[in-house]
């Protein structure tokens, strides 16, 4: 996909520009937990402060329904002050006129962010006029949010219609690593899908078995197939509305299934290795891994791949003894990628356990996106990326 990027704008000196990042992390007792995604839009932040522009954040957090303290940005400010080493001021959201004297005293390479954006009732029913005023602010529109790329709000695609708009550096690194994996991946091209949502999945499945060598599947996809198979899966999480299409996609050569899985309590109790054959599980038990004998099955496919994409845990990771299955794809999969394959991940829970094991420094691209990566993959067209185009 070519999109117009904010390098090429030449003079952005004294430019007020309106930047859309997604700074939507965990926060707890006013303490951001997580600050991934705010050291991944730092490059075009930085980039902008080099060029002496105006800096003027955009972000959401959460959910609220309207204005919520608890879901205010300024925690998220603060965090991000560290890294530019400056303060970095909370505008108001709801009093465009109000912040637009604030950022025109704003010297060059100064930064600013509006408070939550999901507190101003014209963000999500991308409201004319609410976008209209946001453009008001700013000279430039850069789009880096990868994460809300796939939606239409006021501060994605309403923005964009009165500013000149551009990529930002974190969603040109985003489109080049998800372009490479489905225009031009370097064989053998190797899937791995899991995650508990099936109809996230179902159109990524159609779309990437056309691309794909193999697509190595576990999670929720796995328990809807053997479900709709026949299988007495107990109380495994199975998506019913979706038998027609898992039976026709899992039915393909391409897909690599499980051989045997790891079944027992929700606590993690009565944990048993069974074979797929035997399967015939009680309603108080439930399939909540991939077991050794897949492990080793789907270690053959991801150490033979030269191109890797993993979106979804493999099984009910939080809770031991369950993460084992996660765990090791994990790590096969970052030791594929540090060597000689493209590796790309996304999703929370996939980011989370590349995290949590030290591994994220050896994945090509670990996208920011979860919904929106879901949703390029599936070949759909994304707003946050049309608006783009050259």
């Amino acid at each position: 996909m070519k999109i117009k990027l904010i390098q090429q704008v030449k003079n952005l000196a004294n430019k007020n520009v309106l930047v859309r990042v997604d700074f939507n992390v965990p926060i707890k007792n006013g303490r951001v937990l997580d600050n991934y995604k705010i050291k991944k839009s730092l490059a075009t932040i930085k980039f902008l402060m080099e060029k002496r522009a105006k800096v003027i954040l955009v972000s959401h957090l959460g959910r609220p329904e309207g204005v919520e303290k608890k879901f205010s940005l300024k925690p998220v400010a603060l965090e991000l002050g560290k890294f530019l080493q400056k303060n970095v001021k909370l505008l108001d959201v709801l009093d465009l006129k109000k912040s637009k004297i604030q950022i025109d005293k704003l010297f060059p390479s100064g930064v600013v962010m509006l408070e939550n954006i999901r507190f101003a009732p014209g963000e999500s029913d991308n409201s004319e006029k609410f976008a209209k005023e946001l453009a008001g602010l700013a000279d430039l529109f850069v789009m880096d949010g990868f994460a809300v790329a796939h939606r239409h709000a006021a501060s994605v695609t309403g923005v964009a219609k009165h500013l000149p708009a551009y990529a930002g550096l974190l969603l040109e690194e985003e489109i080049e690593g998800l372009d490479r994996a489905l225009q031009k991946p370097k064989k053998p091209f190797v899937v791995v899908l899991g995650g508990i949502k099936t109809e996230t999945k179902i159109p990524v499945l159609k779309n990437l078995l056309k691309k794909a060598n193999y697509i190595l599947v576990g999670g929720g996809i796995l328990n809807t197939y053997l479900w709709a198979k026949g299988y007495k899966v107990g109380s495994s999480l199975v998506d019913k509305n979706f038998k027609k299409d898992i039976l026709r996609y899992c039915s393909k050569r391409k897909v690599v299934l499980p051989v045997d899985v790891v079944v027992g309590s929700t606590e993690g109790k009565l944990a048993k290795m069974v074979d797929i054959k035997k399967l015939n599980l009680k309603k108080d038990t439930a399939v909540f891994d991939i077991g050794p004998k897949t492990i080793k099955l789907f270690s053959r496919y991801i150490k033979k791949a030269n191109t890797l994409v993993w979106n979804g845990a493999l099984g009910y990771f939080e809770q031991h003894p369950y993460e084992y299955g996660t765990y090791s794809v994990a790590r096969l999969l970052a030791a594929r990628a540090k060597g000689k394959a493209f590796g790309i991940t996304g999703g929370g829970e996939t980011i989370e356990v590349l995290k949590k094991l030290h591994l994220i420094g050896d994945i090509d691209l670990a996208s920011t996106g979860g919904g929106s990566m879901l949703e390029y993959l599936s070949g759909k067209k994304l707003p946050g990326l049309e608006i783009l185009k050259k």
